[in-house]
Parts: structure tokens; C-alpha cells; sequence
């Protein structure tokens, strides 16, 4: 009787220890400092899994002007072509790598992949179209060459718009803004009080 009463106290006194331990190493977990190296790489990965990012799109007008001279006659078209552009970001090639972690300034640096232009998309329904030269056009297949080649250059106009000094530094603007707030946000709410910057290879 004795013995198996002084079992039973032994089973609830290591049962006992063992609650204990367990809420110390829990407690002991829960007080220490959050990893802003292991946030930063959650973060990663929930920004990799949102595909791209189209942080600023604008819209552009194309004005071309074709022209064709055949049996004495000549022909000409002018193209008005509105249309949008979009400005992507590959999150998917976003790596670890990229990802520098500065403990003595606080500071998360992330190197961004390059912008992408997508589009244009050409607004059809406002299309304009003004031509003279209609002998020519009665007599031969001119037109369809003039639209085809009217077509073609308002659309490579539209992407040299794009291109623009001014719009791809709106479009990296937005795409620095949304990138460093995706990565300092989960490190503020962890208490961790960061600076994030966002750079493109390249920039200083």
C-alpha cells in the first residue's frame, strides 16, 4: 500500500515537472525577441505567391501618319490610337537573395526586379481614323497597307511613350512603395521597429 502510494506520488510529482517545464519553455518562447530575418522571409514568401505586381498603369495616345505614292496618286492616313499600358513587377523571381538584413541600422534592403511594360491594350472604340488619297485607295490595295502600317507604328508609339523618363519613374515609385509597406508591415506588428527599402538593380 505504502509502495504504491508513494508511486502514485512520484507519477503526479514528474507529471507535475513535466506541466511545469512545459509552461516555462512556452512562456520562455513566447517572451523572446521575434527573428526579423525569419519575418522577412515570410513575408517573401507571401509576396512570391502573389504572382506580379502591376503597381502603376497609364494611358497613352498615338498619333501616326502613313503615306503611299503609286501612278502619279498619293495616299495618306492619319492613326489616333488611345491605349493602356501596364507596369509589372516579376514578384515570382524574387529570391533570398535579394533580401539583405542590416541588424546594427534596423534596416530590410530589397533588391526588386526590373519593371515590365505589358500592353498595350488599344483602346478600339476610340480609334480615330482622317485619310485623303482616295483614288488611289479606289484603284489599289493601299488602304489596307496604309492601316496595317498605321496600326503597327501606333503601337510601337504607344510602348516609346511608355518608355518615357517619366512614367517608368511613376511606375518604380509605386512599385518601391508597395513592396517596402508588403515587408514592413509584418515586422512592425511583430514589434520590430524597421526601415525597409526597395531598390532596382542598378539604383544606388
Amino acid at each position: 500500500m505504502i509502495r504504491r502510494l508513494l508511486i502514485i506520488l512520484v507519477s503526479v510529482a514528474l507529471l507535475a515537472a513535466a506541466i511545469i517545464g512545459g509552461l516555462w519553455y512556452g512562456a520562455r518562447w513566447m517572451t523572446k525577441p521575434a527573428d526579423p530575418v525569419t519575418i522577412a522571409a515570410a513575408s517573401l514568401q507571401a509576396v512570391r505567391e502573389q504572382n506580379r505586381l502591376v503597381p502603376f498603369a497609364a494611358r497613352f495616345v498615338a498619333v501616326v501618319t502613313s503615306t503611299q505614292s503609286r501612278f502619279g496618286f498619293s495616299a495618306k492616313k492619319t492613326l489616333i490610337m488611345p491605349g493602356m499600358v501596364r507596369y509589372e513587377i516579376d514578384l515570382a523571381a524574387l529570391q533570398q537573395d535579394d533580401l539583405n538584413w542590416n541588424a546594427a541600422t534596423n534596416t530590410l534592403a530589397i533588391t526588386l526586379p526590373a519593371v515590365q511594360i505589358a500592353g498595350p491594350e488599344v483602346d478600339l472604340k476610340n480609334i480615330r481614323e482622317y485619310g485623303e488619297g482616295g483614288v488611289l485607295m479606289a484603284l489599289t490595295n493601299t488602304e489596307a497597307e496604309l492601316d496595317t502600317a498605321n496600326r503597327n507604328a501606333g503601337q510601337a508609339e504607344l510602348l516609346r511613350q511608355a518608355r518615357e523618363p517619366l512614367p517608368m519613374k511613376l511606375a518604380r515609385d509605386a512599385a518601391r512603395n508597395a513592396i517596402e509597406r508588403s515587408f514592413v508591415m509584418p515586422l512592425r506588428a511583430a514589434g520590430i521597429d524597421a526601415k525597409v527599402t526597395a531598390r532596382f538593380e542598378g539604383e544606388s
